[in-house]
């Protein structure tokens, strides 16, 4: 019997977050390379790393807009509205309670959440760094240490999303929402219930 698939996530998404990925991980390697003594030394070229850095952050910028501007903004502003909304079952969910959950569940919009403002405290933080030696009056003595905290954060958050979604026997399926955009439906009763109901009645399938 061939199991029902369920579209899930659409192309400009699965753009988004791989764009978004992709540069995390190179801003990451390169960021603990220039903070760490023992890996800058093992590394070298420190300029290089330096210049890797700054220029992963632009293109990171500017491939996000491009996504935004050619790719599906309908089913953009549909994500952000229900990242948005937080109803009764996603705080029951939260208090790890198992009501049913929509196509996100409450994790993942926080995730979400989180991920957006940690990236905007990126942006803001290392635009003072790069002016900032440039012209003393954009150095300020915090600015290096909320840069390090954000980077803390956003390594222990993406190790538990890694861990979830490649690892974790009974979520690792939702990488394939991820990667071909849709989920099996039997899996998607499981985890995301109400969802399931409506794309199931819809006749949303790959």
């Amino acid at each position: 019997m061939t199991r029902r698939r369920l579209a899930r996530f659409s192309r400009t998404e699965r753009t988004v977050h791989w764009v978004h990925a992709s540069a995390f991980l190179i801003l990451l390697a390169t960021g603990l390379a220039l903070y760490l003594p023992s890996l800058s030394e093992l590394v070298g070229r420190r300029p290089l790393l330096k210049s890797i850095h700054v220029y992963t952050a632009l293109a990171w910028l500017v491939a996000l807009v491009l996504v935004v501007v050619l790719g599906d903004r309908r089913s953009l502003r549909a994500t952000l509205r229900e990242v948005d909304q937080f109803d009764r079952d996603d705080r029951a969910w939260l208090r790890r309670r198992h009501p049913p959950q929509g196509r996100l569940n409450a994790g993942q919009k926080v995730n979400a959440i989180l991920t957006a403002v940690l990236a905007l405290l990126f942006l803001v933080t290392g635009v003072l760094l790069w002016y900032g030696e440039r012209d003393t009056r954009f150095r300020f003595a915090q600015t290096i240490l909320i840069h390090d905290w954000v980077t803390y954060v956003s390594l222990v958050l993406f190790l538990g999303h890694l861990y979830l979604s490649v690892i974790h026997p009974r979520t690792r399926h939702a990488l394939s929402g991820m990667t071909r955009g849709w989920v099996y439906e039997d899996w998607a009763r499981e985890h995301h219930a109400k969802w399931a109901a409506v794309a199931r009645g819809a006749g949303d399938e790959p």
